[in-house]
């Protein structure tokens, strides 16, 4: 059996409503390097993976929204009335969706019916590939398409960040959903997170394989450090316009921040600060280099990325550090860092070809020796962003 019947069989045994159903996905995606930038109005350059979410909708004729997960099947089905959507503890996963549903009929899109849907991911939670990033915005494309609201992917992608801002209290930036919502095969995305003018850099990764690795260390953004993180950097960019009319810390290179960083008193803050600007100029370079087909340069600027984000960002600790550091020691390593939010999740690899067993058996069972437990790997293809699946139940 295809894993699409497959999914259609478990829509089929759990619901009586078999009408129009549709099939939409969502990928996870990976920040190549610009850690902690989107919410400074910096740049980021993440690609789409070639995994994700699946999500089977069919509308109904009443106000019921329910949902059922794979992924929770011990939760059962979740169930809500379309007019009365609130936050729910209890609805767990549900209530990244109830947020999206909620922006779209903020907007002043009607939604008149309820739904049933199923989802499907293979993202794990909480390893910084934004597994919820994937729920929103597969959300938002499926009410989009099945309403026929006529929103762009830009449009979907910005509620989508309101939705996890305001619905579920992580201050993210737009980057995970705008990588997820506009991602391209073989492409990554130069994303300005002010503007968001982008532009798509091909991946010349010839005899090189992305290898992300997972901590399998586990973290919530809400109940994490990230939030912290974005209130030191509004602090520091509010010390600095005492002396210096910028609109967000990466308006500065790391000229003119080493000019001015004195009137930062705190260590702490001015560390805060420092990586923002040096990782903000990094992606910049970074992305040059890859153009030119420089990828050990490419490399050595994401080892770069980690350091600062260990030493001056402190958002990495021993699961990442461990990681990054074995992959270091390996000879067919051209760059390795974390990605995503920090404080557990995944590392991100470049590896050659030729290397990448020998490259995983060496750092997983050291990182077992050390930490316990071995790391999950993922041998990852850049894959499309959101879309519907046209394909249907043979």
């Amino acid at each position: 059996m295809s894993f699409i019947n497959g999914l259609y069989n478990e829509f089929y045994e759990k619901y009586e409503n078999r009408d129009n159903i549709h099939m939409f996905f969502s990928p996870g995606r990976v920040n190549l390097i610009g850690e902690h930038l989107d919410y400074n109005g910096g740049y980021v350059f993440p690609c789409a993976l070639n995994f994700g979410t699946n999500m089977l909708i069919s509308l109904r004729k009443d106000k019921k929204a329910r949902f059922y997960s794979t992924n929770y099947s011990s939760k059962g089905i979740i169930e809500f009335d379309i007019t009365n959507i609130k936050y729910n503890k209890s609805h767990g996963w549900v209530n990244y969706l109830k947020g999206v549903i909620l922006e779209i009929i903020y907007k002043g899109k009607k939604i008149d019916r309820g739904f049933d849907v199923l989802v499907s991911g293979n993202i794990p939670n909480g390893s910084g590939l934004s597994s919820s990033a994937s729920l929103e915005v597969v959300m938002g494309i499926a009410i989009n398409n099945c309403f026929n609201l006529n929103m762009s992917m830009v449009s979907i992608v910005k509620l989508s960040q309101k939705a996890e801002n305001k619905f579920i209290g992580v201050n993210c930036g737009i980057m995970d959903q705008f990588a997820v919502g506009m991602g391209k095969k073989d492409r990554a995305i130069l994303l300005n997170c002010n503007t968001l003018k982008y532009e798509y850099t091909k991946l010349k990764l010839k005899n090189i394989d992305l290898i992300i690795l997972n901590t399998n260390k586990k973290r919530g953004l809400v109940d994490s450090k990230y939030n912290d993180r974005r209130s030191e950097c509004e602090l520091a960019l509010e010390t600095i316009r005492k002396i210096k009319n910028i609109k967000n810390l990466t308006d500065m290179d790391e000229r003119e921040f080493e000019k001015i960083k004195y009137i930062i008193k705190d260590e702490t803050i001015r560390k805060r600060a420092k990586h923002v600007v040096y990782e903000n100029s990094r992606v910049l370079k970074a992305v040059n280099e890859l153009n030119d087909n420089n990828i050990a340069e490419f490399g050595q600027l994401m080892n770069y990325s980690h350091l600062s984000l260990k030493n001056d960002y402190e958002v990495t600790g021993l699961e990442l550090d461990t990681l990054v550091e074995l992959a270091w020691k390996h000879n067919g390593v051209l760059g390795a860092r974390m990605t995503g939010g920090g404080f557990g999740g995944c590392t991100v690899n470049l590896v050659k070809s030729k290397d990448v067993d020998s490259f995983i058996e060496f750092v997983s069972s050291r990182y077992e020796k050390i930490i316990g437990y071995e790391p999950s790997v993922y041998k990852c293809k850049i894959g499309d962003g959101a879309k519907e699946i046209k394909q249907r139940m043979n």
